[in-house]
């Protein structure tokens, strides 16, 4: 006699979010978060990376020494100060800044490439890098600082991470509250007091942005159908004319 077998529980099925290839002759967009240490950007921007296939992470390069629960080229790509100075003087670095005694910065050439291919790019840097990608290519930029709900919220954050020592969590939180000053600098500003809700909005921001591209570049094009279409009327209008000039010229 068959025994009957033992029903085991299926484990969930993991979720995988495959990269869409991006738009042919769209220009990728840069989609900016920045907030104070501790304000929830990184847990935001992993979020967004496991919800939408249709945007690139830009993994900066940094001087820091790596964390334990960080992987090299995944999270950072961690570089000595020799190595960054040299990719900073070379015009390798689309953005750079020091931040906390620390070097950061963003490789040039993949966002280049993505953006020539149509693709979004996602950067999770802080305001001195967000005013560079300004002045480099304001157009291509939309950018949201996220802001904790108080400062006591943010203490408690940065002591839950136990990755940093007490120094350290003063350290950063100093530098929170100067960089608090920067919010009017960005498109658009959340608060994380909720984070799923606060996704939410992140998300509807980001298709907005799209959105208003799509909207822009079929203007353009529009304009350019527009434009041909006139001088196309005027190449013919000045035939017709001359043909008549002609026609009259032989009456006389």
């Amino acid at each position: 006699m068959k025994r009957p077998r033992k029903k085991t529980a299926r484990k969930p099925a993991r979720k995988v979010t495959r990269r869409r290839k991006a738009a042919p002759g769209r220009r990728g967009l840069m989609f900016v978060l920045s907030s104070p240490s501790g304000a929830g950007k990184t847990t935001l921007t992993r979020l967004l990376m496991e919800d939408d296939p249709r945007i690139r992470l830009s993994v900066s390069v940094t001087t820091r020494p790596r964390r334990a629960s960080e992987v090299d080229s995944v999270h950072y790509r961690f570089l000595d100060r020799q190595r960054f100075e040299q990719m900073r003087d070379n015009g390798e670095l689309l953005e750079w800044a020091e931040v906390h005694g620390n070097f950061y910065g963003t490789p040039r050439a993949p966002v280049e490439a993505a953006l020539k291919a149509g693709a979004d790019v996602l950067f999770d840097i802080d305001w001195q890098g967000t005013l560079q990608l300004y002045r480099k290519a304001r157009a291509d930029v939309a950018s949201v600082f996220i802001l904790p709900p108080s400062i006591a919220d943010l203490r408690a954050r940065l002591k839950r991470r136990a990755e940093d020592d007490e120094a350290a969590v003063r350290h950063r939180l100093a530098n929170a509250i100067l960089e608090l000053n920067h919010w009017k600098e960005y498109d658009f500003v959340l608060v994380n007091e909720d984070l799923n809700r606060c996704f939410a909005q992140l998300k509807t921001i980001l298709a907005a942005e799209r959105l208003a591209r799509q909207r822009d570049r079929a203007l353009r094009e529009r304009e350019k159908r527009t434009l041909a279409i006139a001088d196309e009327l005027r190449r013919q209008r000045q035939t017709r004319l001359g043909e008549l000039i002609r026609k009259l010229q032989a009456e006389v």
